[in-house]
């Protein structure tokens, strides 16, 4: 059946770039780093970024464009049917980490509502009001329905007129508003003590979970170990420049990521709020910080920050949602528009505990316990499918292309559209970091994490 492939290198650039930039981006990086000493966590970030993370990515691509298949099917045909396996529990781990994640879209596009109807603006409870509106089941499961629709619409347009046009136009638009929104949130009085916070490293907040905690999100902000960007490799020509293209990839994402925290932390400050709040940063302090902007200026820069997060959260649920579709378009052969509404709905399904397990179910709110606490369902999603099989799945990767598939073989590919790859410094850079770094460093990230999140029990 016809897969297609990107038109032109920006389309494959904006898709892949906005596969990486989303909720991680917008909504957790700001409070990861909030919580782990700002500047200092940003730093450690960047780092994992381009010191790990980046060979991950080119491999990933790689994998795709000399395959042209999905993760399962590329990995059985470069690996066998053992690596076979792996490649379906990334596709898997993905329709998992899309049925949470799409909960949270939902919140961004409830939350867009609430401001420009002016809800928000009608009380200073802001931990009741959110408290009350994931714990509505009808409202939430509304809103995340309406974000999977419109998810399944631009993935079942196809590559060109679906994905490639849509994240073309949106990611443009998202920096723009970022741009924008940094531009105001910079001349608010107090916004000095923000810029501070996020831009002058404290080497007193150095510790080991720290260090762990920008690895994960450096992992979860790309989307790496979900063959996400294998998917979009294999519409990738020939004649493109892998390691470059990866390179804006990482660049575009990261420049986002460092935009929301110029955005976010200066806001905070200008209120005399506490930077460390948690996931609740977002949907709780934010919504405090444009009250106190008055009715108007308020509803404006709020609209804006919302609309903002549903645009970064929607070029991120295309591309997970692409994985599993072209997945059953290339092993089972069934019509694009077709795998789109069955991957859609059955994501969605998987994605109703989540939705009620945030007060609006007892049952999936203290779903299970462990590490000494009560979990919810999403909570346990989270903890599984982020937390382990991201870094799980760069581990399979680096193996594969090491140990199986041979480097050599990658570094052929790669030549397709770099002829100075197989002789640059880039090329024994991948090959290191492959080999040697990421399987070593995401086996210890894996390991603390069990025992940490799991088991309650610290390693250090």
């Amino acid at each position: 059946m016809s897969r297609g492939l990107f038109k032109t290198r920006f389309g494959f650039i904006a898709a892949a770039a906005g596969s990486a930039v989303g909720l991680g981006n917008i909504w957790r990086f700001p409070y990861e780093t909030g919580q782990n000493g700002g500047a200092i966590f940003l730093l450690f970030y960047i780092a994992a970024i381009f010191l790990i993370c980046l060979p991950i990515l080119i491999a990933e691509i790689t994998i795709g464009r000399k395959t042209r298949l999905n993760p399962f099917g590329a990995f059985k045909l470069l690996g066998g049917k053992a690596y076979a396996v792996f490649g379906f529990f990334g596709l898997l781990s993905g329709v998992m980490i899309l049925s949470f994640y799409n909960v949270v879209a939902g919140w961004a596009f409830g939350y867009l509502l609430k401001i420009v109807s002016g809800e928000l603006h009608a009380t200073t409870e802001f931990g009741q009001v959110f408290g009350d509106y994931v714990s509505n089941a009808g409202s939430v499961t509304t809103h995340a329905a309406i974000f999977m629709i419109g998810t399944a619409f631009i993935v079942g347009a196809g590559i060109q007129k679906g994905i490639e046009r849509w994240t073309s136009l949106l990611m443009p638009i998202l920096i723009f508003m970022m741009l924008g929104l940094v531009a105001y949130a910079v001349t608010l009085p107090g916004a000095i003590d923000g810029l501070r916070f996020y831009l002058v490293p404290d080497t007193s907040k150095i510790n080991l979970e720290m260090i762990l905690s920008a690895i994960s999100q450096a992992f979860f902000s790309l989307g790496l170990g979900l063959g996400l960007l294998v998917t979009y490799g294999s519409y990738v020509s020939d004649s493109q420049n892998l390691v470059r293209s990866a390179t804006i990839i990482a660049i575009m994402d990261t420049f986002i990521a460092f935009l929301a925290g110029l955005l976010i932390f200066p806001l905070v400050f200008s209120q005399n709020l506490t930077p460390g709040a948690g996931p609740g940063l977002v949907f709780v302090t934010l919504p405090g910080v444009f009250y106190s902007m008055g009715p108007v200026v308020g509803k404006v820069i709020g609209s804006l920050f919302f609309l903002l997060l549903c645009f970064a959260a929607l070029t991120s649920t295309i591309s997970i949602l692409e994985s599993p579709v072209i997945f059953l378009q290339d092993q089972f052969k069934i019509k694009r528009k077709w795998s789109v509404a069955i991957m859609a709905t059955i994501t969605f399904i998987i994605g109703i505990p989540s939705l009620l397990s945030q007060g609006a179910s007892e049952y999936f709110t203290s779903f299970v316990s462990y590490g000494g606490q009560s979990k919810g369902f999403l909570d346990l999603i989270n903890d599984v499918f982020s937390e382990i099989s991201l870094p799980l799945g760069g581990l399979l990767i680096a193996l594969l292309v090491i140990y199986k598939w041979k480097f050599s073989n990658m570094v052929e590919e790669v030549s397709k559209g770099n002829s100075k790859f197989r002789k640059s410094l880039s090329n024994n850079y991948v090959h290191i970091i492959l080999k040697y770094v990421a399987p070593i460093l995401m086996g210890v990230l894996i390991i603390i994490k069990i025992f940490t999140n799991f088991l309650g029990k610290d390693l250090f």
